[in-house]
């Protein structure tokens, strides 16, 4: 249920693959710079902001703006490839972890942490919801203090 580690090589290159077949199939190009920022956003398991992204791919290719990395976070996020998450008092985060599961958001340090649950995903929606139409899937995000955060707290038993 708790966060995973971040991807080896293998699955990375796996999902940059996943990615240019996507963008073949929807007419859209796999360019150097999009494969980089997705190869970056692939490897993380700390949910990266855009600023970050850009300041990791920039060590790569000196050249690429901001404007490049905030036009391809909203490309792949348009693609389902990845996810953007919003937290409380800091810029959006994203997640190239497109399977179903949640999150648990500190608010204090603005940690994001992946959680797998059964119970969470069948979470039962509200009558007054389902009024409104027909429901996917349910996503929830969990917002409190990452064990890091707790007062006093030596260890996490969320990391």
């Amino acid at each position: 249920m708790l966060r995973e580690a971040a991807l080896d090589s293998s699955q990375i290159e796996r999902r940059v693959a996943e990615f240019v077949d996507t963008c073949r199939q929807r007419g859209i190009k796999a360019t150097y710079q999009r494969t980089e920022i997705l190869r970056e956003l692939v490897a993380s398991a700390e949910h990266p902001d855009a600023e970050t992204i850009y300041a990791r791919v920039r060590q790569r290719i000196p050249t690429i703006s901001r404007d490049t990395v905030y036009r391809t976070l909203r490309t792949l996020e348009d693609l389902g490839i990845v996810t953007r998450l919003g937290s409380m008092r800091y810029r959006a985060r994203f997640d190239a972890k497109t399977d179903h599961h949640h999150h648990f958001v500190c608010c204090e340090c603005g940690t994001i942490i992946d959680v797998s649950s059964e119970v969470l995903d069948r979470f039962p929606v509200p009558g007054e919801v389902a009024e409104l139409g027909t429901v996917d899937s349910v996503y929830v995000e969990l917002r409190g203090r990452c064990g890091k955060c707790q007062p006093g707290a030596k260890n996490s038993n969320l990391r």
